[in-house]
């Protein structure tokens, strides 16, 4: 694996970034909409429901959470799609660069617009609402490495279905998360599920991470357990997410459809 041929693919993209306004706005506006939006939510739940001790603190860390996972999820999927609409896509493949390095180059950029958008999202909601991720301590690492690998993974499976299916497979990259949404159990117990969903539910990692965050705000207690589970999940599916994302560029190349890709 060459580092150069990873950094110089990751460089175009910061650069494309930092020399866009727009693009910054975008990186930053929906996370900063999403805060005041569940913020607010949070803050009325507090006055009418008695579930929660600390309503506006669960239900808008789960908020900033998820959208760390969304934003991880699309900020891959955009940078993939940015080669296409710009007719790069055959430019990237005819390189000479190997399959893993563009991986490797579209995994380590992606939180850097992830983390564009998160930081001033995670800012404002402290002295707004009085809430703080870090209150999670140490155990948010995990968290986050868990979601990262995770979302990571759902892009490299839009990806892989753009290559196999064209541009037109791009709105994919908008519905996967919100597909996975609601067996996610992720601003409401698992218990809530019928039963036969929540076995199906086990299978992600969402439900571990966010029944443990609801723990260690609720109960003050951590389970490692649940949080290793969670990470060994994410890890199998990222496996699964990179052969898949293998299978689907050397079936193109079979199909000869990678030359006519943003055409």
């Amino acid at each position: 694996m060459n580092w150069n041929k990873i950094f110089g693919l990751s460089l175009r993209h910061i650069y494309l970034i930092k020399g866009s306004f727009p693009r910054i706005l975008d990186l930053i506006y929906w996370p900063s909409i999403q805060i005041f939006l569940w913020g607010f939510i949070s803050k009325f739940f507090t006055l009418n429901s008695t579930y929660y001790n600390d309503t506006v603190g669960i239900i808008l860390t789960a908020a900033i959470l998820y959208d760390f996972l969304f934003r991880s999820s699309i900020s891959y999927n955009m940078m993939f799609l940015e080669e296409i609409w710009s007719r790069n896509f055959t430019n990237l493949f005819i390189a000479p660069i190997k399959l893993k390095e563009i991986i490797c180059a579209l995994t380590l950029t992606a939180i850097i617009r992830t983390l564009i958008g998160m930081v001033p999202a995670v800012l404002i909601a402290i002295p707004l609402f009085g809430v703080s991720i870090f209150k999670l301590g140490i155990p948010l690492l995990l968290l986050l490495i868990s979601l990262y690998i995770f979302g990571v993974t759902l892009g490299l499976l839009v990806t892989s279905g753009l290559i196999r299916f064209g541009p037109s497979f791009e709105n994919i990259a908008w519905a996967s998360l919100f597909f996975l949404a609601p067996l996610g159990c992720i601003y409401y117990p698992i218990e809530i599920l019928p039963q036969w969903l929540q076995m199906i539910a086990k299978f992600l990692p969402l439900v571990h991470i966010f029944e443990e965050m609801r723990n260690i705000l609720i109960n003050n207690l951590i389970n490692y357990n649940q949080l290793f589970i969670a990470f060994f999940i994410s890890f199998a599916y990222f496996i699964a997410g990179i052969i898949v994302f293998y299978l689907s560029y050397f079936g193109a190349r079979v199909r000869g459809t990678l030359i006519n890709m943003g055409e």
